[in-house]
């Protein structure tokens, strides 16, 4: 059974938010790409178990998240893409860097102080406009798990651009 056109229109009008968000979570565009088709596709084939009340866009960063998680696990192992290399790789292929280059490569350099756990919930809050409480859905965390990461990434953030160096936020572990 083929979803709905209400269901598919919404779901592109979502598209860019979704493509966003994995490029928060792959920080490559090719990854990120790759894991926005794999979410189009959960949504496509499940688009039956979406509440129509709900906002799509908090269902579809759940399906992203999640899809993004089971390729870590599929994969055994954390690939770390550094911006910096993606950066050259943009530079050497040419092109417009755009405007204010410079706040670009510091923020760049800022997020990746930040753990992937404290970054994708500050990019959540801040760039996808999403509560704490559509966060943690999102994330499948609790709420003050989140208002932590993100109070931590803030201050982090902070700090670097406002000159400082601060070291590099460890993860935190699981103690079970």
């Amino acid at each position: 059974m083929e979803a709905p056109e209400s269901f598919r229109s919404r779901l592109l009008e979502a598209l860019p938010r979704v493509r966003r968000y994995a490029r928060t979570l792959a920080f490559d565009s090719q990854l990120a790409d790759d894991l926005a088709q794999q979410t189009v596709e959960r949504a496509l084939l499940h688009w039956q178990q979406f509440d129509p009340q709900r906002d799509i866009a908090v269902w579809l960063l759940s399906i992203a998240h999640n899809a993004h998680l089971d390729g870590l696990r599929r994969d055994g192992r954390l690939a770390v893409v550094d911006p910096s290399e993606i950066e050259r790789a943009r530079d050497a292929a040419g092109g417009d860097p755009g405007v204010d280059v410079g706040l670009r490569l510091d923020l760049l350099a800022a997020l990746r102080l930040l753990s992937p756990d404290q970054r994708e919930a500050l990019l959540l809050v801040c760039v996808e406009q999403l509560s704490y409480a559509e966060v943690a859905e999102v994330m499948r965390i609790p709420i003050g798990t989140v208002m932590s990461r993100v109070c931590r990434s803030r201050a982090v953030l902070r700090k670097f651009l406002e000159g400082e160096r601060p070291a590099a936020t460890p993860a935190l572990r699981r103690v079970v």
